[in-house]
């Protein structure tokens, strides 16, 4: 960490930590930086202004879209996963799309260490995402969250789900801390102190354009880094729960990591500049032009996944095909990965129809099977595959 260029911070105040190696037993002194709590209304330049607003209005089209789909649930499933997928590799853990679907038909033990950590993000948002009309971002719900994310990996402690208890480097992994990128905001009563008055400012009603609040939301979060492990994926799911608490997003269709994932190296800058500079207005543009682009995309992949979906069900039933097949092919944008019991779940039909349907899928070329194996087979519907995955 540059002490002397986060040390003139106008936003917040550096302090002395300690402590010992583990590895060598060797005591060391260093800095943590302290951010000052939020301002009620940041001050922020009109094209920032400008920007979040137009991050809200693409959302508005995005959520007025979903909600003309006689069933907008069906594409919540995959845009949850895509957004696990990316959010994970931003933390350095990589699976690909179609690797976090199979997940959902594997047993923990069947999953590689990268399928399980992702999917426990997975597991997250939809506990996020089904209680976030009730209840509060609040510290002890987000402990909850990070308990799940962390859950059967290296972050699993006796920490979990709690406010951590010990300094954190960012960037600085088996090397020492005053190697780190960035050392967040020191344990302890600030710690405690910061999140409890980032808890009021993110919860209290404000004039604040919401895409704005994300972003300034967003940052004041990673530098605190509340938990042992996690931090960067329950993040960016609060700014995802921010929204939708509004109402002016109603199922949690937005991806946002993508984005960010393509651009790891402008996300992490934009956040130590604000740091530096106390100025919000380059973050909160950098955030609404992706909030702003995933909008749009992901309004354009809703009418490609629909198209295809239409073609498919529209060619079946050229073909003289009805019941199971088309009832299967009208779900698939939900279920790009699926196996015959879901398919049996999804149809309420027996074992023996389902599989039968799936087999005709197979022949007219919409389903592959994935496995090689003769039971506990998995199939992949490739061309929705890749627009989810686009």
């Amino acid at each position: 960490m540059d002490v002397d260029a986060v040390g003139r911070s106008p936003i917040g105040t550096l302090v002395p930590i300690g402590g010992v190696d583990p590895r060598t037993m060797e005591e060391w002194t260093y800095w943590a930086y302290l951010p000052d709590p939020l301002p009620a209304v940041p001050n922020l330049s009109p094209s920032a202004t400008a920007a979040a607003a137009r991050a809200a209005m693409a959302i508005a089209r995005l959520d007025e879209a979903v909600a003309q789909l006689p069933r907008p649930e069906i594409l919540v499933r995959p845009i949850i996963r895509r957004e696990a997928a990316s959010t994970s590799a931003l933390e350095g853990t990589y699976a690909t799309f179609q690797e976090v679907l199979e997940a959902d038909f594997l047993q923990d033990s069947q999953m590689s260490y990268e399928q399980r950590e992702i999917r426990n993000y997975v597991e997250a948002s939809e506990l996020a995402v089904q209680n976030i009309t009730e209840r509060r971002i609040t510290r002890s719900f987000l402990g909850e969250l990070q308990r799940v994310i962390v859950r059967r990996t290296k972050g699993d402690t006796a920490d979990a789900g709690n406010l951590r208890p010990h300094e954190v480097a960012i960037g600085a992994e088996n090397r020492p801390i005053h190697e780190a990128r960035f050392v967040p905001c020191p344990a302890g009563d600030h710690l405690i102190v910061g999140v409890a008055t980032w808890e009021d400012w993110i919860n209290q009603k404000s004039d604040l354009l919401i895409v704005a609040k994300m972003a300034i939301g967003h940052y004041q979060f990673e530098t605190l880094h509340p938990f042992g492990d996690g931090n960067g994926r329950l993040g960016r799911l609060i700014s995802l729960l921010q929204i939708m608490q509004t109402g002016e997003l109603r199922w949690p269709v937005l991806n946002i990591a993508p984005w960010f994932e393509s651009r790891r190296k402008l996300y992490q800058d934009g956040l130590l500049n604000v740091t530096l500079s106390g100025d919000f207005s380059p973050w909160v543009e950098l955030f609404a032009e992706a909030v702003e682009v995933q909008a749009r995309e992901g309004l354009t992949k809703i009418q490609t996944l629909l198209a295809i979906r239409d073609r498919m069900v529209t060619d079946l039933r050229a073909k003289g095909m009805r019941g199971s097949p088309v009832e299967i092919a009208e779900v698939l944008i939900g279920y790009p990965v699926i196996d015959v019991p879901t398919a049996k779940h999804l149809l309420d039909k027996s074992f023996q129809a389902a599989n039968q349907a799936v087999g005709k899928l197979i022949e007219q070329g919409i389903l592959m099977e994935i496995t090689g194996r003769r039971q506990d087979r998995m199939f992949v519907a490739p061309e929705i595959l890749r627009t989810v995955n686009g």
